[in-house]
């Protein structure tokens, strides 16, 4: 009886102590890290995101932009910091799948996070300067082949890395990868013409693919992409079953208490409700998932099936971080 007596009341004091945890949370500011530069899509999801947060949460959200070594300093910076619930990480398929398979990480990505809320995902394009030869991706590969090793593709993340290899493998082409610090410095030089390819998330390019700064050859997807339908899919296109697509979601340090995981995942829940929100994401490409989806439990799990899904694949084509 003792026991119990003393069992239960530990649960009293950590149920009341969780409790004044969630009233008084937020605060003070909160910081979300960015793991990569400015001007790219998880930099401008990040900054709408945090702009609406605010208003449900009560204090101001901070975006920085911390980045290098395909977003890894970035997420690492996450993974070290308290977890009180005021460092975030907008995270992504290159950060918290394909860079687990790349680097050895200072850091656990599989049980070093405690998963938010998913945001929103949208599919890679096969990208390339204006005067690229190459009327479709027929002719680009036709050409690359041609080729060997004269053409150059922008690397910025992980992501892109594995995207421009494995369409080196499905293609039999061969061009030099270029490392950058962002898709935004990435996207720059390809409509400068100072690099030839990019493979990407559609939201980095779509402003330049509308206005036709650029050659958009494929969607690697299996259907067309609703933002940009007049670009075919790569099983149209003659490249099929290369489908790769990335995704946002917002994580917080391992150990963030429960009652705080639920007071953000509602903020993210009431931003991505917001009419105004959700225009200016579809707006720049992205899908926003249904609300089931949305939830805590639901990113763990997805991001768990992303990891099952691609380490395999990445670790047979032998692709390793630069």
């Amino acid at each position: 009886m003792r026991a119990f007596i003393c069992c239960a009341t530990l649960a009293a004091v950590l149920q009341s102590a969780g409790s004044a945890v969630a009233q008084v949370y937020p605060s003070r500011p909160l910081t979300v890290i960015v793991p990569f530069a400015a001007g790219g899509p998880t930099d401008t999801l990040a900054r709408v995101l945090a702009e609406r947060m605010k208003t449900s949460l009560g204090q101001p959200v901070i975006v920085e932009n911390v980045a290098g070594a395909s977003g890894s300093i970035g997420v690492g910076r996450v993974a070290r910091a308290a977890p009180d619930g005021y460092t975030l990480d907008i995270g992504q398929w290159d950060t918290h799948v394909a860079n687990g398979a790349t680097y050895n990480l200072p850091y656990d990505l599989q049980n070093g996070f405690e998963p938010i809320a998913l945001i929103s995902s949208n599919p890679y394009l096969i990208l390339a300067r204006k005067e690229m030869p190459g009327d479709d991706l027929k002719g680009l590969v036709a050409w690359l082949k041609a080729n060997p090793d004269k053409a150059s593709a922008a690397m910025p993340t992980a992501g892109t890395q594995i995207a421009a290899i494995l369409f080196q493998k499905e293609s039999g082409t061969r061009f030099v990868l270029v490392p950058y610090r962002g898709g935004g410095p990435a996207m720059q030089d390809l409509v400068a013409g100072h690099v030839d390819m990019l493979l990407i998330q559609a939201a980095v390019a779509l402003p330049q693919v509308r206005t036709g700064a650029i050659k958009a050859y494929a969607v690697m997807a299996g259907s067309r992409f609703a933002a940009a339908p007049n670009v075919p899919t790569v099983d149209e296109a003659g490249l099929p079953g290369l489908h790769i697509s990335g995704w946002f979601g917002l994580y917080a340090p391992k150990g963030t208490p429960r009652v705080v995981i639920d007071k953000l995942n509602a903020a993210v829940v009431d931003a991505l409700a917001d009419p105004a929100v959700r225009s200016r994401l579809v707006d720049v490409g992205q899908e926003i998932p249904p609300r089931e989806q949305q939830t805590p439990e639901a990113l763990a799990a997805f991001t768990q099936a992303e990891i099952a899904k691609w380490w395999p694949i990445i670790k047979a084509a032998n692709i390793k971080g630069e």
